[in-house]
């Protein structure tokens, strides 16, 4: 058995008060988005949750980036651009044939690069494109008493709610995947394991495959 310490604590405890916070920002936000739904929380419940839930998010994801800035941690961000098309394509072709056809997995992390090519371009994607725009759309939202009247052409109250629902539906959609990808370790919970311990472990007879 090899093990790796891959997740500094840090990194765990951002992740788990990230999720945290994720799974109360859907409720609430589906609480405001479907009002009146006996199965979600009551409008007047859901409204000040939401709001505070997104500062703490905000608040949470600008450490991650400050964290990624100040340790060793933002390596694993930085895309090496050579042979990028050739992983990404042998990456998703693993997840989306090669796992159900029991074929090794072929990427394996190390202390220098710990996230497979998909993993990075997603979290790149998810991190430092749709987080900021979800932050800066549900800031607009919770300020839109300072908006112009129209933007584009439209009412910039629709304008921003738009902008806030399609990226938290792609963010939803993210963490459906992400919930996913966590069970396709050595076994169901080998990933979840590590996110809780900071320790990657694998055999030498999966890496030798």
């Amino acid at each position: 058995m090899i093990a790796l310490y891959l997740y500094p604590r840090w990194v765990r405890i951002w992740h788990w008060f990230n999720a945290l916070l994720f799974a109360v920002m859907m409720w609430s936000g589906a609480s405001l988005h479907f009002a009146g739904s006996s199965w979600l929380l009551d409008f007047s419940v859901a409204r000040p949750m939401h709001n505070i839930t997104g500062i703490l998010l905000t608040f949470g994801w600008i450490g991650f980036v400050i964290g990624n800035v100040m340790t060793d941690n933002g390596r694993h961000y930085r895309v090496h651009w050579r042979g990028f098309i050739e992983r990404l394509i042998t990456q998703g072709r693993y997840y989306a044939v090669g796992i159900f056809n029991n074929e090794p997995h072929p990427f394996h992390p190390s202390i220098e690069v710990k996230l497979n090519t998909l993993q990075q371009t997603s979290y790149l994607a998810v991190m430092y494109g749709l987080m900021p725009l979800l932050i800066l759309s549900g800031g607009a939202f919770l300020f839109s008493m300072y908006l112009p009247e129209t933007l584009f052409g439209l009412g910039s109250v629709w304008v921003v709610a738009m902008a806030h629902l399609t990226v938290a539906y792609c963010l939803a959609l993210f963490v459906v995947v992400h919930l996913y990808i966590i069970t396709t370790g050595e076994t169901v919970t080998t990933n979840l394991r590590a996110m809780i311990s900071g320790w990657h472990r694998e055999t030498e007879q999966e890496i030798a495959e």
